[in-house]
């Protein structure tokens, strides 16, 4: 069988953005049991409670929804079970002091395959407030209202 080649999004958390900053983000792969990955390869997984904490210098992903495999049988997984995710030491050791700071958390912005590696996206994020929400949503749609009326402008309307 041909190795898988490219990028295939499993599942995103478009919440994510809407509720925090980003600053920065971080690739990490997972350790999945075999049918987590069947799982995921059929498309199944949920980003929306999900967050990563950092305990004993490893990086755990807890509460993201995997459910179970249908055709698996008794080997099958807890579909909320905490996941370990494989980062170098250096960006543990980063996460480790931002996380430390106050107001800062981790949260999985995407689940994706990367040439056939099942990988998670993370965000190193800070809660906006209300107003924050509030004022980039007007800004986006004056964006979006600008990019109308330049379309409009060149179709000759």
């Amino acid at each position: 069988m041909a190795r898988e080649r490219g990028r295939r999004v499993v599942a995103q958390n478009r919440r994510a953005r809407h509720d925090y900053h980003i600053d920065a983000t971080y690739e990490a792969g997972l350790v999945l049991t075999g049918t987590e990955v069947k799982s995921l390869r059929a498309g199944h997984a949920s980003l929306a409670d999900g967050y990563a904490e950092v305990r004993d210098s490893e990086v755990w992903l807890r509460n993201v929804h995997i459910p179970e495999y249908d055709p698996g049988t008794w080997t099958n997984h807890e579909p909320r079970r905490p996941r370990k995710l494989l980062l170098r030491r250096d960006e543990i050791g980063r996460l480790i002091g931002k996380t430390r700071e106050r107001g800062y958390t981790l949260v999985p912005l995407a689940m994706y395959f990367s040439d056939g590696y099942a990988k998670v996206q993370l965000g190193l994020a800070r809660g906006k407030r209300s107003y924050d929400k509030r004022q980039a949503l007007a800004e986006r749609q004056a964006r979006r209202e600008a990019d109308r009326a330049v379309a409009r402008s060149r179709r000759g309307e």
